[in-house]
């Protein structure tokens, strides 16, 4: 009884296995011409794509396309270019793409809702190629953050300072903002107080020739020392000037060092804040 048993499941299996095969060899011999002409279809397309890559980056070159803009769009028009390949392909085979175009439109809503601060960066990175407002090398001034502009991408933008601190910003926080771009150079402010007896077009020319003779100063435009204000003290004189953004500090400290020794050696005097105490006695 159990050889018998065994035999007839035996039998059933290899009967389940014929009919596949059947299965199969019907399969492939009724769709065979539409299986070979999809693939030819896709490995055409994928040529085509790789084609008109190489063409929309060469075209984006010659325009003086920003680099990263331009390997955006080239990939960009590509995977479109594969994607309608697809389709076709899968129409060749007799599946219907209404079913599959409507899954990958919720599948990307729900992605564009995950990734929604993810794609409002590439959306703000592609504003701030187009538009320029920056490029590499500027100094900006970006949400109270300031650096020289060390690469943009799509996604953010990365600014270094001068000591040498890696800034990563996303561009959704740019694009919008008040932005201040200084190119290669910072802005110095200073202020230094004479005395009253002191002669104010004399200090102006002592510390402009120090600035004139400082390399790093900027000489366009040139360095701007005027009266500020008149304090209880002093003489208030305010002192602009321009400097490299890497070499801001550097040049500020020695700046100000030499402005403070010409005016020593020139004998112009920079007083200590006074205030003149009077004491009324009671005379009743």
């Amino acid at each position: 009884m159990d050889e018998i048993v065994i035999q007839e499941e035996l039998q059933q299996e290899l009967l389940q296995l014929q009919g596949v095969y059947t299965m199969l060899t019907e399969f492939v011999v009724q769709y065979s011409f539409q299986i070979f002409g999809a693939m030819i279809i896709f490995i055409i397309g994928l040529w085509v794509a790789s084609k008109v890559q190489r063409f929309i980056a060469a075209l984006c070159v010659k325009h003086d396309v920003d680099v990263t803009l331009s390997g955006f769009i080239s990939n960009l028009v590509r995977i479109l270019v594969i994607v309608m390949v697809a389709v076709i392909a899968l129409g060749k085979l007799g599946i219907s793409v209404a079913p599959f175009i409507a899954a990958v439109g919720a599948l990307a809503l729900g992605a564009g809702l995950a990734l929604q601060g993810m794609l409002s960066n590439y959306a703000a990175g592609v504003t701030i190629i187009l538009t320029r407002p920056f490029v590499v090398g500027n100094t900006v001034k970006i949400q109270g953050v300031v650096g020289v502009i060390k690469e943009v991408s799509l996604g953010m933008t990365i600014l270094t300072n001068e000591e040498g601190d890696k800034i990563t910003i996303p561009n959704r926080h740019i694009v919008g903002e008040i932005l201040h771009n200084s190119f290669e150079y910072m802005l110095v402010e200073a202020s230094i107080g004479i005395s009253y007896s002191d002669n104010p077009e004399q200090a102006i020319e002592t510390l402009s020739a120090v600035l004139t003779s400082i390399d790093a100063v900027a000489k366009d435009p040139a360095a701007k020392i005027g009266i500020e204000a008149f304090g209880d003290s002093s003489i208030n004189l305010g002192i602009r000037f321009w400097v490299p953004t890497q070499d801001y500090y550097e040049v500020k400290y020695s700046a100000n060092l030499k402005m403070f020794q010409a005016l020593q050696q020139s004998g112009i005097t920079i007083p200590f804040p006074q205030r003149e105490v009077r004491l009324l006695s009671d005379t009743a």
